[in-house]
């Protein structure tokens, strides 16, 4: 400021800008009104005044006041101040905003919830789009493909109920479920031979890694495990009361070394035994025909000579 002007006053120019930029903070909190019709009309009265006397301040002394008094405004609560951005914990839209969102914990959050990393999320969207990708109508918009496949893998990953996953993702339970069997089907489709037999170089692969542990010619491991259900309806409700008391059905799953899936078989109910799982499936009747285990012979402990098995728990005993 050039105090040589007017005195210790501040020159005409410099006098609008102050006044300007008060007007300015006073206009922008004119958003804030309170919703009783009293209480607006009396702020309005108040910021009237406050207004008039900005406008009519003639010199530096005047403005300080103007100044002056919409501070104490501010702190008496008649322009109400909004809290700093900085104070404020950032609110999404549920886990299907996060999960659109792109910045530093992206990919941690992906492997936090759909149990995979952003780059495998993408290939599988990729992947799939061209069976999921359904037609406008003239009723609504289709739910984006990346919004359909993550609700499904999530549902997979967390396990949790369909009315907390759907209010998760913005959208109904009936089109939650029919989003699980869509991608259900779609999956199959996209990766045919996901879930497949070793063969070549995996074959190789899988035997060098078991011998090293100390088992020669073992292709993979096996066991059951449960799949919870609610209590099945038009069924004899204790064949699927399994000895946890829990309703359930039987997968069976077989993997190799590094837990990759090599065969599954899934729909008896709880209570049924390992070994009867086992023997009403595929994976034993292919074994049987000779299409599994073709190594050539190895000598086991016990005399056993074996051209390949599967490690199992006590239930296959």
């Amino acid at each position: 400021m050039d105090l040589r002007v007017s005195g210790h006053g501040l020159r005409e120019e410099e006098i609008d800008a102050v006044a300007m930029a008060v007007t300015a903070v006073v206009v922008s909190t004119m958003g804030g009104m309170s919703s009783s019709l009293s209480d607006m009309l009396t702020q309005l009265r108040k910021r009237r005044a406050l207004l008039q006397r900005i406008a009519e301040a003639p010199d530096c002394v005047a403005t300080c006041e103007a100044v002056v008094q919409l501070c104490a405004a501010l702190s008496s609560g008649v322009f109400p101040r909004r809290t700093p951005r900085w104070w404020i914990k950032r609110q999404t839209g549920g886990t299907w905003e996060d999960l659109r969102l792109c910045d530093d914990a992206t990919d941690e959050y992906y492997r936090q919830k759909l149990r995979m990393s952003l780059a495998m999320f993408r290939q599988i969207v990729a992947a799939c789009a061209t069976y999921v990708e359904k037609k406008v109508t003239h009723y609504r918009m289709p739910l984006p493909v990346e919004q359909v496949i993550a609700f499904a893998l999530y549902r997979w990953a967390s396990g949790e109920t369909y009315e907390s996953d759907t209010s998760a993702f913005g959208i109904g339970r009936a089109t939650g479920l029919q989003a699980v069997c869509d991608v259900t089907s779609v999956l199959l489709q996209a990766y045919p031979d996901a879930i497949k037999w070793p063969v070549g170089r995996r074959r190789a692969q899988i035997l060098r890694a078991f011998r090293d542990k100390g088992f020669p010619n073992c292709f993979g491991a096996i066991d059951c495990t449960h799949i919870y259900i609610d209590k099945p309806l038009g069924a004899p409700s204790h064949n699927y009361y399994d000895r946890k008391q829990r309703f359930s059905v039987q997968a069976q799953v077989v993997v190799d070394l590094d837990l990759r899936i090599l065969d599954v078989h899934i729909g008896y109910p709880g209570s049924v035994h390992d070994v009867c799982v086992l023997h009403n499936s595929q994976l034993w009747r292919r074994a049987e025909a000779g299409e599994l285990f073709d190594a050539p012979p190895e000598n086991l402990p016990h005399g056993v000579v074996a051209r390949g098995y599967l490690l199992a728990g006590r239930g296959f005993g």
